[in-house]
């Protein structure tokens, strides 16, 4: 304590103090990055306890830390608006519909392509948006109806060019384990959330290399965390993941900037109807071999139903976190290659990224098991003999 309230320590608290406000000013307007300014605060705190146990070596390492965070962090200044032109995929509901009004509000020039110009959500975003937000017919599993977008948006923007294209629409599938799925539930997932973005991604690139803009692509955080019942949408957007990756040091030379974002549990339309969960399991059933419905039995399958109920139940009906690291991610003169929007998204990625698998695995039962149904054959108490 004496030595850390001496003279030199009580100078590193006023440096401490002074750099920080400095910097957490430069932090004010990077929407969606409260946890990088903690990390901030506990570098500088930790530059300051240095600083008290030699001042010399500790003026020079703080000031040497005190550059580098600031030279990352001055980056993150967002640039004016001044009716950048914006794409964004999937704009019916959920993340894109909200996406949509949000930069619409702020300012941008929205190109919003969505599955059906006919539908709820596109009438609600031309009756409630500016006349800068344009609503069009894009599926972008469809390559004539992606060119005919490139062919609207290109003649729209002209010498002003295109800004951003936010890869956002995609499709769950039919969540139940990896052996089940049956393979048309897997192409679809690849095709929406997979090839569906690198089409559109191809497309729009001469225009986005034009600008030196931004190419953002919503992935999840099941893309880079293991979770049991998504084999076909988390292997999918992990796909998205190495490929916006790839893009952001290919891309790198002409100047266009690439982030993905890789939101936790929020309420949107992807988890899809009762209706429709009543199909998926019909296809289900009807493409599984007589042995592994056998194994598995009709009630553990129907049992799967209740994923959806807790999909509802538990994740976050507030999306503004993804909405505010979209709007960081093509404003930021710096943007980041990652974003973690979600409460426990972040904390989520780093664990499964440096724990050891088994613990990992065994926290992954514990936490994720959300029914206590087991397969018909690992339900009877003969199992385990027949097995031997």
């Amino acid at each position: 304590m004496g030595t850390f309230f001496s003279d030199p320590g009580w100078l590193c608290l006023t440096v401490t103090a002074l750099l920080g406000g400095t910097i957490l000013c430069k932090l004010k307007t990077s929407p969606g990055q409260v946890g990088r300014k903690v990390v901030c605060l506990v570098g500088l705190w930790g530059g300051a306890y240095l600083i008290s146990l030699s001042l010399f070596w500790g003026l020079v390492l703080f000031s040497l830390l005190y550059f580098v965070m600031y030279t990352y962090f001055s980056g993150q200044e967002l640039l004016p608006v001044d009716q950048k032109a914006v794409l964004i995929t999937g704009c019916d509901s959920g993340f894109g519909y909200g996406l949509a009004r949000y930069l619409d509000e702020l300012g941008f020039t929205v190109f919003a392509g969505v599955l059906d110009e006919q539908g709820s959500g596109a009438e609600e975003l031309r009756r409630t948006c500016s006349k800068h937000l344009s609503v069009f017919q894009l599926n972008i599993t469809n390559t004539q109806e992606i060119k005919e977008a490139y062919r609207k948006v290109k003649e729209k923007v002209q010498n002003k060019g295109l800004w951003a294209v936010i890869n956002n629409a995609g499709v769950l599938g039919f969540p139940t384990d990896g052996e089940l799925i049956p393979m048309t539930e897997y192409k679809r997932c690849m095709a929406v959330n997979f090839f569906g973005a690198v089409e559109v991604t191809k497309e729009f690139l001469p225009l986005l290399r034009k600008s030196k803009g931004r190419l953002v692509n919503i992935s999840s955080m099941a893309g880079g965390v293991p979770m049991q019942k998504m084999a076909a949408y988390g292997s999918s957007k992990a796909a998205l993941i190495m490929f916006s990756s790839i893009l952001r040091q290919e891309l790198s030379k002409w100047g266009v900037k690439v982030s993905v974002i890789q939101p936790g549990g929020f309420r949107t339309n992807i988890s899809g109807t009762s209706r429709m969960w009543e199909k998926l399991e019909r296809t289900v059933l009807d493409n599984l071999s007589p042995e592994v419905q056998e194994d598995y039995g009709q009630d553990y399958i129907l049992s799967e139903r209740s994923f959806l109920r807790l999909i509802k139940t538990s994740s976050d009906p507030d999306i503004s976190p993804v909405l505010l690291d979209v709007r960081h991610a093509i404003s930021a003169q710096s943007p980041f290659a990652f974003y973690a929007p979600g409460k426990l998204s972040y904390p989520w990625l780093c664990f499964a990224s440096f724990s050891p698998t088994g613990i990992f695995d065994y926290l992954s039962r514990k936490i994720y098991t959300y029914s206590k149904k087991m397969p018909r054959v690992l339900s009877t108490s003969n199992w385990e003999d027949e097995a031997m």
